[in-house]
Parts: C-alpha cells; structure tokens; sequence
C-alpha cells in the first residue's frame, strides 16, 4: 500500500472517530465542540487547543498530519471546521477553491492586509524566511550557500557529508519551488529540482530531521525554514549551528518567506464555534499562544517575539512576491516535484 493510500484510510478512520465524537453532548444553540485540521506540528498546537478548550469550555477534536488535498476530497462532506496550516500557498489554494470561507473577526487589523486573504478567507499568523542550517565545525560560513542558485550552480560534493533537504511533499519544500518558479519560471526551477535531488547527500521527511543531522555533523549545512535553526541553538547538545539567509546581496531576489497561520472552512459542521475560535485566536495573548514553542516570528508587528535571535521580516530582504502569490502556484508545483520523482527518495 503507498504512502498516499495509507493517509487517506488512517484520515476516514480518523474521521469516524471525530464524527462520533460530534454527535455526543451537541445542544441545538450551542457551540460546544470544534473540529480541528492542521498539517501544523502537534507539538505546537496541542498547547494552543487546550489554551481554548480551558478558556472557552469548548471541546476541541483535533486530526493532525493533515494535507490540504483531503480538504478537497471533502469538499461535498465538510468535517471540520478550522484548518491550521504551515503553507499559505495550501490556503490560498483552498480559498480559491470556495472551501474557506470569508471572516471578520475582532482585532484582524492587528495582521498587515498582505498577510491575510482578499476577505480573510486566511490569516497567516507567524512567519519564516527559507535558508541554510550549517555547522560551524564542518563548515565556515563563507563556504554554505547565499544564493538559492548556488545549488544549482554548485553540487557541493566537496564538501565533508554534503547538504540535506526535505522530501518534495513537504510544505515548505513546495513553497521554496513555488517561489522559484515565479522567480525563475519552470524550466529553470525544474532544473533545480533535479540538481538538487542528484546532488543531496540527505533527503528527509521533514526540517526537524535535517536540523539534527547538521546540528550532530550527520550533514554540514541544510536548507531549512529559520526557526529550525532557533530550535537547534536551544538543544543542550549538537547546537554549534549557524544560519545563512539567502539571497540578501545588492540585485539577489532576497529570502523566500512563508507562514503559518489559519482559515474557517466553508459549510463546516460547528460554524459558530468556528467563529468564536478565531475571534479568541485573534486577541494577542493567543496570537503568541499560536506561535508558542515553535519559535518563529510573530506576524503582528507589536508582538515581541519569544526569543533572542529573532529575526523580524523587515529586517530581512524579501522576494518581491505577496504570500497569496503561493496560490497560483500550489497545484501545478506539486506535480512538478512528483514529476522529478523527489518524493521517492528519501535517503
């Protein structure tokens, strides 16, 4: 059985767990349960959902490791009603395909318009910029990567242990490509794609993964969102790591950003709990509660962030593209990466 087949049987399993968990204690008027979604890391949503749970009294089911694509496989049968997402390219994606619906909850103008959809149909809450983890004791700074190009340019074996990145499925692989081809167009991406596929001594399921490979001199440096790199320097060991963000010189495109943050979907079975959570998700004390342990940035400018190396977005050069960009992208970046064949090896 693939990979693929297994999640969508281990979601509809999932799936009638949820639906009996709806069914128990609903009160007609009452918002008492909220379904939740989220391709986002447990880890750093678990503590979000019981902040909730305990400050509203609703009972929250949450399914995690969720793609947007079984979003779409239940577009006519919605069963949740909130998705928290890694990828807004994914949330625009689904916004555009009419399964999230339009918002206005209290205190939205505390997130610039340009990180949130044409009608709040998403809200991107924090942020990350794409860039290069090394370790100091395999690598100086000045030999990792500054440019997204130079790994095209450069197949970096002579470098002890060589570089890592994710598997082509991940979020924040498919938004690097997505960005790449509105930079670069397709033909030269798709030679990226492939370059770095052939040249890379370590393909891994996800950043977490690479952080600690580079952060134990498994690899000298992999490419990774930035607040893997924060992680690692908070690891009592292995954590002798720098970081390089890309494409910061005079003329460069500057560093390929994206973010987490949330969207209601459309006909969903709890809609008011749905708006009372993202009225609640919205107040700034929750905010930060979304960004929690994950250590990225903050996307509201008046929220100071967790932690001491904290690089704000404008601080940064950025790639002249606004997130919602991503969505144009998302479907047909997909089918560029399988067509590589990097979702198959992971090594």
């Amino acid at each position: 059985m693939n990979n693929s087949m297994f999640k969508l049987l281990f979601a509809g399993a999932s799936l009638t767990v949820l639906a009996g968990c709806q069914s128990e204690g609903a009160t007609d008027g009452e918002a008492q349960e909220l379904v939740v979604y989220s391709s986002r890391n447990e880890i750093f949503v678990g503590d979000l959902l019981d902040k909730f749970e305990e400050d509203t009294g609703i009972e929250v089911s949450a399914l995690h490791g969720i793609e947007p694509l079984q979003i779409m496989e239940e577009s006519g049968n919605v069963q949740a009603d909130v998705f928290i997402s890694n990828d807004i390219g994914s949330m625009e994606y689904l916004a555009r395909e009419d399964l999230l619906r339009p918002t206005e909850p209290e205190n939205v103008e505390s997130i610039e318009a340009a990180y949130r959809a044409e009608n709040n149909e998403w809200i991107a809450l924090s942020s990350r910029a794409r860039g290069f983890i090394y370790n100091k004791d395999m690598i100086d700074e000045a030999d990792v990567p500054s440019r997204m190009e130079d790994l095209l340019e450069n197949d970096y074996s002579d470098v002890s242990n060589g570089f890592a990145i994710t598997r082509g499925g991940n979020g924040g692989m498919i938004s690097n490509v997505s960005a790449l081809r509105h930079e670069w167009g397709d033909e030269r991406t798709r030679d990226w794609v492939d370059a770095i596929q052939e040249n890379a001594a370590g393909i891994f399921e996800g950043h977490g993964d690479i952080r600690r490979a580079v952060g134990e001199g498994v690899h000298a440096f992999g490419l990774v969102n930035n607040y893997y790199y924060h992680q690692q320097l908070m690891e009592p060991t292995a954590n002798n790591v720098g970081f390089v963000y890309t494409d910061q010189g005079e003329g460069e495109m500057g560093a390929i950003v994206n973010a987490a943050g949330v969207g209601l979907l459309e006909n969903s079975p709890n809609p008011e709990a749905a708006d009372i959570f993202l009225d609640w998700l919205m107040e700034e004390e929750n905010q930060l509660a979304f960004v929690g342990e994950s250590l990225e940035v903050p996307m509201n400018r008046d929220l100071e962030p967790p932690f001491e190396q904290a690089v704000r977005l404008d601080e940064l050069q950025l790639q002249d593209m606004r997130l919602m960009e991503l969505g144009n992208y998302f479907e047909d970046t997909r089918n560029l990466i399988e067509d590589a064949g990097l979702d198959l090896n992971l090594r």
